[in-house]
């Protein structure tokens, strides 16, 4: 059997909160709006990296945030040309972030923080 990435999956707060930070901040593209469920979502198309948004179901007991390690996700990772010159491009838009442009093993990355407290990794790989 082969397995290979197929999407990403995040219960949000603010569907259209989320959905705003995809597209705006980081060049997303909506695919389509749909229900998971019963809970409402929307398709999102990140350069060929699926993303699925939903809020909570009526029936589901959402009991933490993002604003703790735990375990499970810990960060989503893109890969970007200029660490640099996107972190400043997202500093411009009001983004915050927790980990400045920092060398690291094979490049730079750069953390920062979306919605619901999510954090996203922006990795510069250097050759």
């Amino acid at each position: 059997m082969e397995y290979r990435y197929h999407h990403f999956h995040l219960i949000c707060s603010d569907l259209e909160d989320m959905e705003r930070f995809f597209t705006g901040m980081l060049g997303a593209k909506l695919v389509e709006r749909r229900k998971f469920g019963t809970a409402d979502g929307a398709t999102l198309d990140l350069n060929g990296t699926r993303i699925n948004l939903r809020v909570k179901r009526e029936d589901e007991n959402i009991t933490g945030d993002s604003s703790q390690p735990r375990y499970g996700y810990d960060h989503l990772g893109l890969d970007v040309e200029d660490v640099d010159a996107a972190y400043r491009e997202l500093k411009e838009k009001g983004i915050t972030f927790t980990v400045p442009p920092t060398d690291a093993v094979n490049g730079r990355m750069a953390f920062l923080k979306g919605p619901d407290g999510i954090t996203i990794e922006l990795f510069q790989t250097i050759r």
